[in-house]
């Protein structure tokens, strides 16, 4: 129980009050300094080091205190933790060099180690060609010593060191000057000094044997030898004065007044005289405060050093910054190879690019590979890569997400162009043949193509080249609805005006092979009812698909979707599935298939009667041009271009039927109503009774081609019409306008 004040010691585990409650010291523990050199590690961005330490209680107990730190902390991961034996063996600095190689990334060295060990690990990295390689931070045993460093300046420069805040007392220095053989007597070990400082000896009993000059015993300290003040003398004098101030306090609490030693301090308790260290507080020799904590510590003051090469190879220890509680540190004082201030790394790892995630090496949480964010993933966070959602996708450093760009099909796409153009072209033939037929109405050509199912039919090819301009407008409701009334109704309205003249003919014929009375239905104004009764099935299908899923827009992010987000687009459309357009063409088609079917029953129809032929052909025509488009247009489903194809491939199948049916049909009567109006006169009027004898004909034809050259049959059954003709005039209803 006898209070200590140490002016040295600065193991961590003097620390513990409740193994040594009863020492002081009025040096900082290497707690403080272990937190200092971690301060100054993280300062330099440096995040990987090892550790270096002499065995025993200094550089063991150091480490594990930086060690302990830097855990706590986080932030700094230790590569390798190395220890310098007692008695070291020959070449065991040079594996202890060539071991912390084995880390290349961790250059920086934090040492904790004693003098001789320090200059045998630099004179190892300058013997395996290291200079330059290791960045040096040293404890307090290094701090500003020249004689680690002296003939291995360039492997030590660069070294960072810290060493408790001190300062040169000068009364000291005058003192010490002073002292001489003959005023210092009562220093037992003065002599031997006075021998090894001045290289000289004294008398017979001198302790240096063969010393080539004997002393004169007048050499002077500082004159005739270097001197350097003891950097540890400021604490000395510090201690000494603590204790003093503890007594002087003591002295007059407890012997007021009394001079010298009173009976109460006869037998000091040391507890007593304890608390009075841990309440001293002065200005010790350097001018800095002398205070003690709970434990015992004095406050962690340094001041840190780099040795530093200037431009005349001069190497000195130049003061860079210090702590005092925290790190205080100039970076521009700082300079590592010769005339060099750009700071090295020591890292596991570099930092990762922008869009970039580290994936940490497990057990390492300093050493990480860097993972790029790929396809639609962004940078979430300094760890993790989430996707985009689904309207969005990754920007160009994949560190966020952006919108999609939304396009549709513009007018001047090179997709659009051909369809408006073949759509236009279409529009201007139509409405040429609609105002022919109009103007020139009551002509026998127009009458007998039947005006009202003419106009039927030029109303649903105009409409199915209209159909091209909402097709490729930029969808809105009004554009989506129009989409879906108009997309199958031209179709329609010319199939079934088709339809129902081809079944007219079909049965017409069928009915005069069988009987010399008219088929029903065959008026004009039946046949209207007959082809809007088709028509209205269109329609009303339509109402139902307004009804059950009303016309709106959206944006299809999956058609453009490709690997690579820079590519990604939005297509903006109507809610027009692949399935709405096969039903609402699938009726239309349905129409045509029925109308080939019958245009190939009435084939055999002579042409001088009506138009079955050509409509024959034109159903043919268009049957091909519809079997070209269903392929062309599922097959490219899964195309980047599918919305550009698809819609030019639908817009010109649908111009291409109606101009297979204008050019088939209208075109040779409006040539003949311009060019040839000669030609545009009324023929000889056939009645049913005709009609029936060419039925009749056309069967037995049929039956005898089998037995009779082709000319042979042909010639007798027109004798046979002939001969059949009754001499007398009959009168019949006349079906020109209908059967032609």
């Amino acid at each position: 129980m006898i209070p200590q004040i140490s002016y040295a010691s600065t193991a961590p585990e003097l620390s513990d009050n409740t193994r040594y409650d009863f020492f002081s010291r009025v040096v900082p523990p290497d707690s403080y300094q272990a937190q200092a050199m971690l301060d100054i590690v993280t300062a330099m961005s440096w995040n990987y080091v090892s550790t270096l330490a002499s065995e025993g209680n200094y550089g063991e107990s150091g480490v594990e205190a930086f060690v302990q730190i830097s855990r706590e902390s986080g932030g700094v991961c230790i590569a390798q933790s190395l220890k310098i034996p007692r008695e070291p063996r020959q070449g065991e600095f040079d594996k202890i060099v060539l071991r912390l190689l084995e880390t290349p990334n961790a250059r920086a060295v934090i040492m904790f180690a004693n003098e001789d060990d320090i200059r045998r690990v630099l004179d190892a990295a300058k013997r395996n060609n290291l200079t330059g390689h290791f960045l040096w931070v040293g404890s307090d045993s290094w701090g500003s010593k020249i004689s680690p460093v002296v003939q291995q300046e360039r492997v030590a420069e660069g070294a960072i060191t810290i060493l408790p805040k001190r300062a040169s007392v000068d009364a000291f220095d005058r003192y010490f000057k002073s002292r001489s053989l003959s005023n210092n007597r009562r220093n037992v070990w003065f002599a031997e000094f006075w021998e090894e400082n001045f290289v000289c000896k004294l008398g017979m009993h001198g302790k240096r044997p063969g010393s080539p000059k004997k002393c004169t015993g007048l050499e002077k300290v500082g004159r005739d030898s270097t001197y350097e003040q003891e950097g540890k003398v400021q604490f000395v004098m510090d201690a000494v004065y603590a204790m003093a101030h503890a007594l002087h306090h003591m002295h007059r609490e407890l012997c007021t007044g009394y001079p010298g030693l009173c009976p109460r301090m006869a037998n000091i308790d040391g507890k007593e005289l304890l608390a009075h260290i841990r309440a001293v507080g002065f200005n010790g020799s350097a001018g800095t405060p002398v205070t003690f904590n709970e434990n015992g510590d004095a406050p962690g003051r340094y001041d840190i050093f780099q040795y530093q090469i200037n431009n005349v190879s001069t190497a000195e220890y130049k003061v860079i910054g210090h702590w005092t509680n925290q790190l205080h540190l100039n970076m521009e004082a700082l300079q590592w190879t010769t005339g060099d201030s750009s700071l090295p790394a020591s890292v596991c790892s570099l930092p990762c690019r922008t869009g970039e995630r580290k994936k940490v090496v497990k057990g390492v949480p300093c050493c990480w590979h860097c993972e790029r964010c790929e396809g639609y993933h962004f940078q979430a966070s300094e760890f993790t890569c989430e996707l985009c959602p689904y309207e969005k996708r990754p920007d160009q450093n994949h560190t966020g997400c952006q919108p999609i760009p939304i396009i549709k099909l513009e007018w001047h796409s090179p997709w659009a162009l051909l369809p408006v153009f073949i759509s236009i072209l279409g529009i201007i033939a139509t409405t040429f043949v609609i105002v022919t037929f109009v103007r020139y109405n009551d002509t026998p050509i127009v009458r007998a193509s039947g005006r009202e199912m003419s106009y039927v039919l030029l109303t649903g090819i105009f409409l199915c080249y209209i159909i091209t301009f909402p097709m490729i407008a930029a969808p809105d409701v009004v554009v989506c609805s129009f989409r879906r009334i108009f997309l199958g109704l031209g179709m329609c309205f010319s199939n079934a005006a088709l339809l129902t003249k081809t079944n007219r003919i079909h049965r017409i014929f069928e009915q005069g092979k069988k009987a010399v009375t008219a088929p029903r239905f065959i008026s004009p104004a039946s046949q209207l009812a007959i082809t809007f009764s088709l028509i209205s099935v269109q329609l009303l299908g339509v109402l139902v698909w307004f009804a059950a899923d009303p016309p709106h827009t959206f944006v299809d992010y999956g058609e453009q979707r490709t690997q690579d987000p820079g590519n990604a687009r939005g297509v903006l459309k109507c809610d027009i599935s692949d399935l709405s357009l096969i039903c609402s063409l699938g009726y239309s088609i349905l129409l045509m298939v029925t109308c080939t079917v019958y245009a190939i029953k009435t084939r055999g129809v002579p042409e001088t009667f009506n138009e079955a032929k050509p409509i024959g052909f034109t159903m043919y025509t268009t049957c091909i041009i519809w079997l070209a488009f269903i392929p062309i247009f599922f097959g490219t489903a899964q195309s980047a271009e599918r919305m550009y194809i698809q819609t030019a491939t639908l817009t010109v199948s649908l111009s291409l039927s109606a101009s297979v049916s204008l050019g088939m049909l209208y075109m040779p009567k409006v040539y003949i109503i311009i060019f040839h109006p000669e030609q545009n006169v009324p023929k000889r009027k056939r009645s049913f009774k005709a009609i029936v004898t060419v039925a009749t004909m056309t069967s037995k034809l049929s039956q005898l081609a089998a037995e009779r050259p082709n000319g042979e049959v042909k010639t007798e059954l027109c004798e046979g019409v002939e001969a059949s003709v009754p001499p007398t005039k009959t009168t019949y209803v006349s079906y020109t306008n209908h059967a032609m």
